[in-house]
């Protein structure tokens, strides 16, 4: 039988630890976590679905995550770094090239024929974010700034072996540079988001698309392009494009320091080489696969076709760098910190 003594001590016991219970329990959160890409894409599967998962298991649960692929919370991808910086959503995955202008000095990876891996690129990409660019993001919490793999031609009808094979031909391009460069060598350049690319090849909108391997079968171009074009071995990829993922602010500085550690774990240059690689290593099986289907040709640009497109796309590196310089940045300087790092972290 208990003593009076020994009930006003466990009375005061449960008294002191109910509290803590309650106060762990209000740590718990939820994020809503939007983008454009599709849910049976292979960068949302093994590369978004799989990011949550992580922060989840290492939170103990405290964190958890209500996913929106496809734009499922409306609006148009151009708009999600908004809609995570106004708080409508609480962390979202974009490309910052789909609204042109906004993000001048990190399109430096947009350059043609600048990059050659996805994962090695993807950490240059965030050490220059955060070190040269910082104020292109104010407003949220950046988590990841990456690139994918070097993209490549996908064309319905006509086999690209040169420049030339580009004249009279409609191809989709992703970025502002993505788009000058089609332009450049030969191409009618037409710019719209991934989501639409399936009805504008079906319905003739464009003849062709650049993306890498990885990315296609999420968009159907799979099925709808036979024809795939690489540029020489040896020689850095066709063209490349920038992503990021970015949490609101406040959200962020919300979370109790347990819950932001967690969050930090798994962000940065870390979680950028993570999701360069899952698109670097996605990229194998689909070009297996295609390879390995009759109905589909795929094809290597030879040494000298590369270097002509080189040639006639040079123009576009000396319009990046006086366009920094007019809006007061040396470009000179930042292109060339742009090419040390993607050396410094290239695979070999």
């Amino acid at each position: 039988m208990l003593d009076r003594r020994t009930l006003l001590k466990t009375s005061a016991s449960a008294l002191i630890a109910s509290p803590l219970v309650n106060v762990r329990a209000q740590e718990a959160v939820t994020l809503r976590f939007h983008t454009f890409m599709s849910p049976a894409s292979d960068l949302w599967i093994n590369g978004h679905l799989a990011w949550m998962k992580k922060i989840e298991t290492e939170s103990s649960g405290r964190i958890k995550f209500e996913a929106f692929p496809a734009m499922q919370l409306g609006g148009a991808p151009q708009q999600l770094f908004d809609q995570v910086r106004d708080g409508v959503v609480d962390v979202m995955w974009s490309l910052p090239g789909y609204t042109p202008g906004r993000f001048p000095k990190t399109e430096v990876f947009e350059l043609p024929f600048f990059t050659f891996d996805g994962e090695g690129t993807s950490k240059a990409a965030w050490e220059f974010a955060t070190s040269h660019a910082k104020d292109e993001f104010q407003g949220v919490h950046l988590l990841a700034f990456h690139t994918h793999s070097p993209g490549l031609f996908h064309t319905k009808g006509k086999l690209v072996k040169s420049a030339a094979d580009l004249k009279g031909m409609k191809v989709r391009g992703a970025t502002r540079k993505g788009t000058q460069l089609l332009a450049a060598i030969g191409a009618t350049p037409v710019g719209m988001p991934l989501p639409q690319i399936p009805d504008a090849l079906s319905k003739g909108v464009v003849d062709g698309v650049v993306l890498p391997w990885q990315v296609i079968p999420s968009v159907k171009v799979d099925e709808l392009a036979t024809f795939h074009s690489a540029m020489a071995d040896g020689f850095p990829g066709f063209y490349n494009s920038t992503q990021f993922m970015a949490m609101n602010s406040a959200k962020y500085n919300g979370l109790s320091m347990e819950l932001r550690d967690v969050i930090d774990r798994n962000s940065g240059m870390g979680a950028s080489a993570f999701l360069g690689k899952v698109i670097q290593d996605g990229d194998i099986p689909v070009r297996k696969r295609l390879s390995q289907d009759q109905k589909h040709t795929l094809h290597s640009l030879g040494k000298s076709e590369t270097e002509e497109m080189i040639r006639l796309s040079a123009g576009i590196y000396d319009e990046w760098v006086k366009e920094m310089d007019r809006r007061g940045f040396d470009g000179s300087k930042l292109l060339s910190e742009a090419r040390r790092l993607i050396e410094k972290y290239r695979k070999t």
